[in-house]
């Protein structure tokens, strides 16, 4: 029952993702984060299988890193949205991961922006977008509510919302969430949700 989704607002990012742990009816940890910092300005929030979704979220961070590193400057968000598209769709053909991507970014000459990657190797720029089963929820809550002129407490009240649907129409619902912003300052966690504890 995992969550992601994620939407851009005026001079910003926000990705939030529940933090439950599951394999079929057991809850193994409540406090499982997984939304990734990529570098100092981009976050990936990823759903699907756990040791897809570890292994695929690693190895894009750890490569970013190593292009920096050989090349002096970081992928722009767009880059890095198309290298993971790239990579899903070579491993589509192989050993394919079951795993989907929200990545936010900020980029000095773009901007904010959200990027919509799943498991086929789909890309899309996006506005606003959510994985996993809340998406039902959190897409129809955005698409009454969200704003692209939305301010930082703005997006945070909406997300709330979100959390708030998610926790009351799914049977089986996440309880802990964790919510991430990227701006010009940075890639942060902002804060979460819980209602139970560690």
């Amino acid at each position: 029952m995992e969550c992601v989704f994620g939407m851009v607002g005026k001079g910003f990012a926000l990705v939030v993702a529940d933090t439950s742990a599951v394999n079929s009816i057991l809850v193994h940890k409540s406090n499982e984060d997984k939304i990734m910092v990529l570098d100092s300005h981009k976050l990936m929030g990823a759903s699907g299988e756990a040791g897809d979704r570890a292994q695929f979220t690693e190895y894009v961070q750890k490569n970013v890193s190593l292009y920096q590193f050989r090349n002096g400057i970081p992928l722009t968000t767009k880059a890095a949205a198309n290298f993971m598209r790239g990579e899903l769709a070579t491993a589509l053909r192989k050993n394919p991961y079951m795993v989907n991507i929200v990545l936010a970014g900020y980029d000095k000459e773009t901007g904010p922006s959200l990027y919509f990657i799943d498991y086929i190797a789909t890309l899309h720029k996006v506005d606003k977008a959510a994985f996993g089963y809340g998406s039902y929820f959190s897409l129809a809550m955005m698409d009454r509510h969200y704003r692209p002129d939305m301010t930082v407490d703005e997006a945070i009240h909406l997300a709330d919302q979100c959390i708030e649907e998610i926790r009351s129409r799914l049977v089986v619902a996440p309880q802990n969430f964790v919510i991430k912003i990227v701006d010009k300052d940075g890639a942060r966690e902002h804060s979460w949700r819980r209602t139970t504890k560690d």
